[in-house]
């Protein structure tokens, strides 16, 4: 499965990946902006999406909006700005900054579980 992990600082970015590693994910594409984000959905369409909300440059709301208005593609924000996504995404799967491996793989486990039915 393919992973498209949205955020701009690197180590967040590689802890995101091991924890989705874990849960059976093998390629990645790590985008720090948003239009970075929108490019590597249309060059190779991901399995999940993994979105900061914060990016320098850009939001990765907006990126999210942009991919999914295309497709449906499971998406868990990951961000120190959850309100943001409360107001302007209200039912997608968030983890909160600062979070372990485990809420990453919880999240990501309901999203496979919800999309496979």
């Amino acid at each position: 499965m393919h992973a498209l992990i949205i955020e701009d600082e690197s180590l967040i970015a590689m802890s995101i990946e091991d924890a989705l590693r874990s849960c059976g994910f093998t390629s990645f594409d790590i985008a720090v902006s948003a239009d970075e984000a929108v490019t590597a959905a249309a060059l190779r369409c991901p399995d999940l999406i993994t979105a900061d909300v914060e990016l320098r440059p850009g939001c990765g709301i907006t990126a999210v909006q942009s991919i999914c208005s295309k497709r449906e593609i499971p998406v868990i924000f990951v961000t120190g700005s959850p309100s943001q996504v409360r107001i302007r995404m209200p039912g997608h799967a968030l983890v909160e900054k600062p979070f372990s491996a485990e809420h990453i793989v919880d999240a990501t486990q309901m999203m496979l579980d919800c999309r496979n039915g």
